[in-house]
């Protein structure tokens, strides 16, 4: 293998695993450090410079962090990085008098954002520092979009919300609030510079089996029941309740029932258990609060009495994979079954309606009617005309909504300012060394043994009672410090200098995870093999030395590797040297290099 370059950006990047997983990039170590040293205002700021909604997050993020932790490769459970970030927001002193404000001086440019949910509220943020005129436009009556419509509140209180949307809000946006487009061609033809679109996927599909049209008095479509519970418009169900769907929507909606009256709450599902779209928290949540989830079930037909709903009628199935893997769901031929309910909250998945945007503008759309964007740019045919959040490519989390507008905002910026956007800014990145002694860090590279700690929730009685009333209530500040220092600090890297190394093996010796090698190079292949421990994970990276003066190589299994220091504390030539890697985003207005 070739000597690892570790000069650009992204290998170290990659070696934060949490950090390269999370869409925007959030600095997880760091602002966990700071939590750790009680600086949660700067924690919180950290947070809110990359994922705009710490808040908000902290309660609703799908966590696409903590799969990645190396908590999680090295034991059961990676560190609560999500509700870590809760902390920070929970703990924070006022923090506005830091934020960016409105540009004292505009710079003529004047932007439409169609939809003000998070990727919206993202390119507001980026941009309203730089002199931009936004206008956001949104048919609710107050911003937030999905964050506000299908969140329920006892998931995500309103004033979190009206907290962190506000923050972007006072950046001297203009607001066309209860003001829905109904025609692109109309918005295109007012004097806006560029057009974002971050209207969301706002229509969930229905279910067309028997039954349908006669029981729909009793028949909801998810994610506009949950709206009608959050603005208020709802506020009862029947006692007897069926939830169609296994995403978090679905959860959404059953434990939502539980609190407007539904004694009798299960969630039926097509597929099994385990292939459920809902994160596996959220449907412990539902089963904690006594909601059963039967699975393998195809509904046939709504059942009802003179146009009173009554039940569905389900078939039994089972998968079947063919030989590339691919399921198909069978009939099992045992008899359908028949469960009784006064009312059914479809949740089998959201698509997206642009029923408003016409076809004949020259905004290219692809065969599944959704318009063609291109992943990183968030451009369109349109040059004047993009998209991100659910809008681009369909439901997604909030957090890649913020990474999308975040995008969104550098394109925009680019193209008022008559540059490319496919130039995008680079990230910045620095690597400092740690070293405060012969053998002291600037950090603590103590290992935690402690496993992962619990949220606590509010008594279950209580909380069915009210549908307002917040569940989780967060880990107080002694149990967030001991979740804190679980983590393993994976921004602080091992760093290797050929030039002193004198091959003693002292750090091979010492080594916990026996994650460092001295060999004899090879192919990549077999070099694996030939490891102290085989390094198996191939999405990890192998970090491989020039040839050393005996003519064998030092390799580092970066999968394994705990970051503890060991290796450098023990090293006698400094060979070894623990250096935090500093990563600064690339946003709208950054000086543009190649990337």
């Amino acid at each position: 293998m070739q000597r690892t370059d570790v000069s650009g950006a992204d290998y170290f990047h990659k070696v934060v695993d949490c950090q390269w997983a999370c869409p925007a990039h959030t600095p997880v170590p760091e602002y966990i450090r700071l939590i750790a040293e009680g600086r949660y205002s700067d924690a919180y700021m950290i947070n809110w410079e990359s994922n705009v909604f710490p808040g908000i997050l902290g309660r609703t993020c799908d966590r696409p962090c903590e799969p990645a932790c190396r908590r999680g490769r090295v034991e059961e459970e990676p560190v609560a990085i999500c509700r870590l970030k809760r902390v920070a927001a929970d703990n924070k002193d006022d923090i506005r008098d830091r934020l960016p404000t409105a540009a004292t001086v505009k710079n003529g440019k004047r932007i439409a954002l169609v939809g003000a949910g998070p990727a919206s509220l993202t390119v507001a943020r980026d941009l309203a520092p730089l002199g931009y005129h936004l206008t956001l436009f949104d048919g609710d009556p107050r911003a937030g979009g999905m964050i506000r419509s299908q969140i329920p509140r006892f998931r995500l209180p309103e004033s979190v919300i009206d907290e962190e949307v506000g923050y972007v809000l006072d950046m001297g946006v203009e607001l066309r609030l209860g003001e829905r487009i109904d025609s692109l061609k109309d918005l295109l033809s007012e004097d806006f510079d560029a057009i974002f679109v971050g209207s969301g996927a706002p229509r969930g599909r229905d279910l067309d089996i028997p039954g349908r049209a006669e029981a729909a008095a009793n028949i909801h479509i998810g994610i506009d029941w949950l709206s009608n519970v959050s603005f208020g418009h709802i506020d009862r169900i029947g006692k007897r309740v069926i939830v169609l769907g296994g995403g978090n929507t679905a959860m959404d909606c059953c434990r939502t029932s539980r609190r407007l009256g539904g004694e009798d709450v299960k969630v039926i599902v097509r597929s099994g258990f385990a292939e459920m779209k809902a994160s596996p928290w959220e449907k412990e949540d539902a089963m904690h609060e006594d909601i059963p989830i039967l699975d393998f079930l195809t509904p046939k037909a709504f059942t009802h009495d003179n146009g009173r709903l009554t039940g569905v009628l389900f078939e039994k199935v089972r998968a079947e994979y063919d030989a590339k893997g691919r399921r198909r769901l069978v009939p099992t031929g045992e008899p359908d079954q028949h469960f009784e309910c006064d009312d059914v909250l479809v949740a089998v998945g959201q698509e997206n309606a642009f029923p408003w945007i016409e076809r004949d503008i020259g905004l290219e759309f692809d065969e599944w009617d959704m318009p063609v964007v291109d992943k990183i740019t968030m451009g369109t045919s349109l040059p004047n005309v993009f998209f991100g959040g659910d809008a681009a490519f369909g439901p997604k989390n909030i957090i890649w909504a913020v990474a999308h507008g975040h995008e969104a905002a550098i394109s925009i910026d680019l193209f008022c300012q008559g540059e490319d956007i496919v130039v995008r800014p680079m990230p910045g990145v620095t690597l400092v060394s740690q070293k405060m002694g012969i053998h002291e860090w600037s950090y603590d590279n103590d290992v935690s043994n402690d496993a992962r700690y619990r949220v606590p929730l509010r008594d279950k009685t209580k909380a069915l009672k009210d549908v307002r009333m917040e569940v989780e209530l967060g880990f107080d500040r002694a149990t967030a410090l001991r979740e804190a220092e679980r983590c393993l600090n994976c921004d602080v890297q091992t760093v290797f200098s050929e030039p002193l190394c004198i091959e003693c093996d002292a750090c091979l010796d010492i080594c916990p995870v026996d994650c460092i090698t001295f060999t004899e190079n090879g192919e990549e292949e077999d070099l694996r093999r030939r490891l102290k421990a085989p390094a198996l994970n191939l999405e990890q990276d192998l970090y491989v030395s020039d040839v050393l003066k005996t003519g064998r190589v030092m390799v580092k299994d970066e999968d394994v590797c705990l970051h503890c220091g060991l290796c450098a504390e023990r090293c006698p030539t400094g060979a070894w040297d623990m250096q935090r890697f500093i990563m600064e985003s690339a946003y709208a207005g950054h000086a543009c290099q190649s990337r």
